[in-house]
């Protein structure tokens, strides 16, 4: 049985709902458009310490991490949304500092027209420690 994290492992800083625009697909006919992508990141941070200095100093700049997965993927052109979640999660955490991120990537539309409503997508967690 795995142990409970710690309360500085288990904060996050919530970005939800990011829709942009991007080239993303296996199909022929998907290489030459830009088709939306909706990416919700959870990202480890130490809301704790934060808060008890109530500063800036030592929190997650998330305006800096929105525009740095903005850059990332308006010029990105991958085939999987596998590759896109990684390539997001692997940016964030060098670039940015973090213990751990959880990545969300859907792809709407991704399903028959009958299914419009329903949005497909992936989820990762990759810790900082794992990168090589």
């Amino acid at each position: 049985m795995s142990s409970l994290p710690s309360l500085a492992d288990a904060d996050t800083v919530l970005l939800k709902n990011l829709q942009l625009d991007t080239v993303i697909g296996v199909y022929e006919w998907e290489r030459g458009i830009r088709q939306k992508v909706v990416i919700d990141l959870e990202m480890g941070t130490d809301n704790w310490s934060v808060a008890s200095t109530d500063s800036l100093e030592g929190a997650v700049d998330y305006d800096a991490v929105c525009r740095r997965v903005i850059k990332l993927v308006q010029a990105a052109e991958f085939r999987m949304i596998e590759t896109l979640a990684e390539r997001i999660a692997d940016c964030v955490l060098a670039e940015f500092n973090l213990p751990w991120i959880r990545v969300h990537v859907a792809k709407p539309g991704a399903t028959p027209g009958d299914l419009s409503g329903v949005k497909v997508g992936v989820s990762i967690l990759r810790r900082a420690d794992d990168l090589s």
